[in-house]
């Protein structure tokens, strides 16, 4: 009996242990949240104009002066300050087989350049046709008389020497002589010269228009001006950057102060009459007749013609403006296309 009421008290007991258990609330297990996918919205950054020397679009000024530099290429000048920053370069003849640069800024503007070499008149002549503030270290007879009767706007170096423009210790004159955009801009105050103004833009090609250059393989090219080394100018067009740089020398042309090397879009190489006029060596180059040149843009080359078209030196084919790379334009003037070569390369 004893036993009987033990066994039921003890069912009785688990009945309710087993009871109380189910009326303990389990803790709620919370599902894991799918993060959340956000999606950015990135704005497409629009441009108000486009740089009217390269075509390349921005939201800044574009009225800035056109500044023209005469850039020393002497091999004890080498290399220069400035040039990377230049929207057009024009490499020509001055005496003998050595080459000066007239060096145009307009997007761009370096903090020095330099050295700055004397003037001729066909260099007057080319930063005429960009209405440009033209800035030397000496001249020609021919060049002076240009310059005196303000052909163009312009400071120089030989009333200026020691004060707009400094000369470098670490070089000797005439190879030494440098001025900085601060001071070019304080000679064109000081000589009540405008520092802006309108220019007028060069044909550039679409985003479109680029796929469609044609020509031959044009990667290479050498410009002898003579036997001398250092009077040759090579250009090798980079796949990868899609660019062209040059060499003096075997050595890239490069910012002395920065190491930037020079970058070019459109390689034009002109060729004119050039006649030397006197025991100096200086030249008489023809710049309006037109002619025979190349064209190398994205790694080819083609044959076209040059003109004169207001001032500027521009490639045509059958009477068409020939439109540009947006980027930086070299255009080298040579006596005769016989100088330019290609390479082999392996």
């Amino acid at each position: 009996m004893k036993r009987s009421l033990l066994y039921t008290l003890l069912i009785a007991l688990l009945t309710l242990i087993v009871g109380c258990s189910k009326d303990v609330a389990e803790p709620a297990v919370s599902e894991p949240e799918e993060d959340e996918v956000v999606e950015e919205t990135v704005e497409e950054e629009t441009f108000e104009a486009n740089y009217p020397l390269t075509g390349i679009e921005t939201n800044e000024d574009i009225n800035r002066r056109t500044v023209a530099v005469m850039v020393n290429n002497h091999p004890k000048a080498r290399p220069q300050s400035g040039l990377h920053k230049s929207d057009i370069v024009y490499e020509v003849l001055a005496e003998g087989d050595v080459t000066r640069f007239l060096a145009i800024f307009q997007s761009q503007v370096p903090k020095k350049i330099g050295p700055v070499r004397s003037s001729r008149d066909y260099y007057i002549t080319l930063s005429k046709g960009y209405d440009a503030f033209y800035i030397a270290h000496g001249f020609s007879p021919d060049a002076k008389e240009m310059l005196d009767a303000k052909v163009v706007d312009n400071i120089n170096g030989m009333e200026y020497d020691g004060t707009l423009f400094e000369r470098a210790d670490f070089r000797k004159a005439p190879h030494n002589s440098y001025i900085t955009y601060d001071n070019i801009v304080k000679g064109a105050e000081m000589n009540d010269i405008a520092t802006t103004h309108d220019v007028n833009p060069l044909p550039f090609l679409t985003e479109d228009e680029l796929a469609g250059i044609e020509g031959k393989d044009g990667k290479s090219i050498k410009i002898a001006y003579s036997s001398k080394n250092y009077a040759t100018a090579e250009y090798m067009y980079d796949e990868v950057e899609q660019t062209y740089y040059r060499y003096s020398m075997g050595v890239i042309t490069e910012d002395l102060d920065t190491k930037e090397p020079v970058s070019i879009d459109n390689l034009f190489i002109v060729e004119t009459t050039h006649k030397v006029i006197d025991d100096a060596g200086r030249n008489d180059i023809d710049l309006t007749s037109g002619g025979k040149a190349y064209l190398l843009q994205k790694g080819k080359m083609k044959e076209v013609e040059w003109k004169n078209d207001d001032g500027r030196i521009l490639p045509y084919v059958n009477g068409e403006a020939v439109k540009l790379v947006p980027g930086r334009t070299w255009i080298n003037i040579v006596p005769t296309l016989s100088k330019v070569s290609q390479p082999t390369t392996n």
